[in-house]
C-alpha cells in the first residue's frame, strides 16, 4: 500500500498536537483526519475507515479509552491499528489502552522525527502475509490470517489486531514455547517499546476468549499453544 492511500486518524483535543502532529504525518505523504474529541473520533474512524488511529487518553465527552472500546466494536475497523498518544505513563492507564484493544502506547513529549519513525513501523504490520499459510486449522479453531477472521466451533470472532496476530504466532506451532523477547519481537516489532505487562495483557484476554486450557505459561520462558 502506498503512501497516499493510508489513512492515519489523529485524536487530541489539544489543537497544538493535531496541527504539529498532522502537519509532520502529512509531509510524509500519508492522508491525515483529525478529530478533537472521542465521540468525534468514533464516527470519523466508522466513514474513514483508516489504517492507523492515533488517540489521546485524556479527552471531553468521551475519554480514548471507552472510544478505544467503541472502534474495536466495529468488524469494518478489525484491522485497523490503534496506537496511544498521551502524557499519562502510568502501568494503570497502559494496561486500560489494552484491555480497550490498543496495539500500541506512545507516551508525550515526543520529538516528531521520532513519532514519524514509530507511525512507519506500526504501518509496517500493513504487509500481507504469505497466502501459502494463510488458513490454520487446530481442532474447532480456524485462523484466517488474510482475512483476519477466526471462528470457534463454528461461531466467529473478532479480535484486535495485537490479539489476532498474538494468537495466529502460538498457534503456527502448537506445543512450541514461544520465549517472550520472540513474542513481542514478531508481534509487536523490534522498533517499538512496550511495557512487561504487554504480552501478559493479551494473553489474558485470549483465555477469555478462546478459552483458559488453549494458551499454557511457561513460567520465567513464555507461553505457548496447546492444541
Amino acid at each position: 500500500m502506498k503512501k497516499k492511500d493510508i489513512k492515519i486518524l489523529l485524536v487530541d483535543d489539544e489543537p497544538d498536537i493535531l496541527e504539529i502532529v498532522g502537519y509532520n504525518l502529512s509531509s510524509e505523504g500519508y492522508q491525515v483526519i483529525t478529530a478533537e474529541n472521542g465521540h468525534e473520533a468514533v464516527k470519523k474512524a466508522k466513514k474513514e475507515r483508516p489504517q492507523l488511529i492515533i488517540l489521546d487518553v485524556m479527552m471531553p465527552e468521551m475519554d480514548g479509552i471507552e472510544a478505544c472500546e467503541q472502534i474495536r466494536k466495529n468488524p469494518d475497523l478489525s484491522e485497523t491499528i490503534i496506537t496511544f498518544l498521551t502524557a499519562r505513563g502510568e502501568d494503570y492507564s497502559q494496561v486500560a489502552g489494552f484491555d480497550a484493544g490498543a496495539d500500541d502506547y506512545i507516551t508525550k513529549p515526543i520529538k516528531p522525527k521520532v513519532l514519524v519513525s514509530k507511525v512507519k513501523a506500526l504501518l509496517r504490520r500493513l504487509k500481507e502475509e504469505d497466502a501459502s499459510e494463510s488458513i490454520l486449522k487446530i481442532g474447532s479453531l480456524v485462523i484466517n490470517r488474510e482475512e483476519y477472521k477466526i471462528s470457534l466451533k463454528g461461531e466467529e470472532l473478532v479480535l484486535p489486531r495485537k490479539e489476532f496476530e498474538l494468537l495466529s504466532l502460538l498457534a503456527t506451532k502448537p506445543g512450541k514455547v514461544f520465549k517472550r523477547e520472540e513474542i513481542l519481537d514478531k508481534v509487536w516489532g523490534n522498533e517499538v517499546v512496550v511495557g512487561g505487562r504487554t504480552i501478559d495483557v493479551h494473553i489474558r484476554k485470549l483465555r477469555e476468549k478462546i478459552g483458559d486450557k488453549s494458551f499454557k505459561t511457561v513460567k520465567g520462558v513464555g507461553y505457548k499453544f496447546v492444541d
